[in-house]
């Protein structure tokens, strides 16, 4: 990586709200036709009243039919980015993170030159190829091949260029049968893949690919994620908006963070959607229960519910980020309305890609399934370097047993369950029991493989 292909210097965009001053009520076609009504009448009291002597054109329908007077609109200027800067070299895959409404797709649009910033400086060395939202790009009345020759002589190339792409295009896209069908016919996990394979194919220097992803399959989101790795690679910059922090963490190297407009900040990826991700959850790793919105919880069987959740380090701390490493506890509260028989109380750990990792309950340590009505507190003890650095995420369940002579799962019925209810993260260090620990992790789990080695 060498000179800057993107440099941004103070942008903002500012877009001009409007607000009527008086609610106006949803229109019908009854009010239609009431409207055309009171208009010929008016019309027709206008006609006979200049007929009309002077005396005796006082007050009448005209008063009544007039349209009462409203005020104009206001207005108000809403700033979606302001003063926002940054480079991007030749090469990096950049991840742009934050909230709904932070202004990421805003960003997008002008460095795609679809939309113009209200002030600030935009310099970009190289074709762009834009992937912001399904149908972007495509002209749906034509078929995916001439839309793969449309993109193409956009982006610049020639048809010969065109056509030595074009196989990997179609085999990416695996649109084959569909080919010369009009893309508008596409349902939309189609018209994301071949909108991709067109964007990723055509050789552009910079690769800006938006949320679209999250139309298809875990398959296909494999295959982009290889083939914005491999564009990389091959010296090209790629832009990568997604609120899957799983994919960016595995896919940028840096990482630019926006909220409400502004960057706030903007460094290396792992650590800025560490910050991310800890700014939106709680802190000190207590988890407030009691009010989650991802929950279902059983009405006819109020049995138990959960309040609170808590994550606590090695010292006996509540904390959400942990070293690599170090054994934490997962404590758990909730409250049992009735005395409750055959109380399962479990729990699943996934990984920042939403990957099952494993699963466990109070059985496994052989704890009782029958408790007292009031509080009830579980700890869970987790050994050292179980976990590879990342984020993970954990499901907590409760079921019971819709009869007692069925104290199995297949008899039981949920009671409580609440998704992504306590998160932690780990960090690598330097040293493990003294040993040099690797700086690269494939996967999520620490297993504790035995090696041997023979030399002569």
């Amino acid at each position: 990586m060498s000179e800057a292909i993107i440099s941004v210097e103070g942008l903002g965009k500012r877009y001009r709200i409007q607000h009527q001053a008086q609610r106006q009520r949803y229109t019908a076609l009854r009010d239609v036709l009431a409207d055309k009504t009171k208009g010929a009448a008016r019309r027709l009291w206008s006609l006979t009243s200049v007929l009309r002597p002077p005396s005796s054109a006082g007050a009448g329908p005209s008063s009544v039919l007039r349209p009462p007077s409203s005020a104009p609109p206001s207005s108000e200027d809403f700033w979606a980015l302001q003063d926002v800067s940054f480079e991007v070299k030749q090469g990096e895959v950049v991840g742009i993170i934050g909230r709904n409404g932070a202004g990421k797709s805003t960003l997008l649009k002008i460095l795609s030159r679809i939309t113009e910033p209200t002030e600030g400086r935009v310099r970009i060395k190289g074709r762009v190829a834009s992937l912001l939202e399904v149908g972007t790009g495509f002209h749906p009345e034509l078929t995916g091949r001439e839309n793969i020759f449309l993109n193409g002589a956009i982006l610049g190339m020639t048809r010969a260029e065109i056509r030595k792409k074009f196989d990997e295009i179609v085999a990416f896209a695996e649109v084959e049968k569909f080919l010369d069908t009009p893309v508008k016919r596409y349902s939309s996990g189609m018209y994301v893949r071949l909108a991709f394979a067109v964007a990723a194919h055509l050789e552009p220097e910079i690769l800006v690919v938006d949320e679209v992803l999250a139309v298809g399959d875990a398959e296909f989101q494999k295959k982009c994620l290889c083939r914005m790795q491999e564009v990389s690679e091959q010296g090209r910059t790629v832009l990568f908006v997604s609120h899957n922090m799983g994919a960016v963490m595995e896919l940028c190297s840096r990482a630019v963070l926006l909220q409400e407009g502004r960057l706030v900040l903007d460094g290396v990826g792992d650590k800025v959607v560490t910050s991310y991700l800890s700014a939106m959850q709680p802190s000190a790793g207590n988890f407030d229960l009691s009010s989650r919105s991802l929950r279902w919880r059983s009405l006819e069987s109020n049995k138990f519910w959960w309040t609170q959740a808590q994550v606590v380090n090695s010292e006996g701390t509540a904390k959400c980020e942990l070293r690599l490493e170090e054994p934490f506890e997962l404590v758990l509260h909730g409250v049992a309305q009735a005395p409750v028989n055959g109380l399962e109380i479990c729990f699943g750990v996934y990984s920042s890609l939403g990957v099952a990792l494993f699963n466990t309950s109070q059985r496994d340590s052989l704890l009782p399934d029958d408790y007292p009505a009031g509080p009830i507190t579980f700890r869970v003890k987790f050994d050292p370097n179980l976990f590879a650095p990342g984020q993970f995420f954990i499901d907590l369940y409760a079921t019971a047993p819709t009869n007692r002579t069925s104290p199995t799962c297949a008899g039981a019925e949920t009671i409580d369950w609440i998704r992504s209810a306590a998160y932690f993260s780990v960090f690598s260090a330097d040293t493990v029991t003294g040993k040099r620990v690797r700086s690269n992790y494939d996967g999520v789990i620490l297993y504790p493989c035995v090696w041997s080695a023979r030399w002569a």
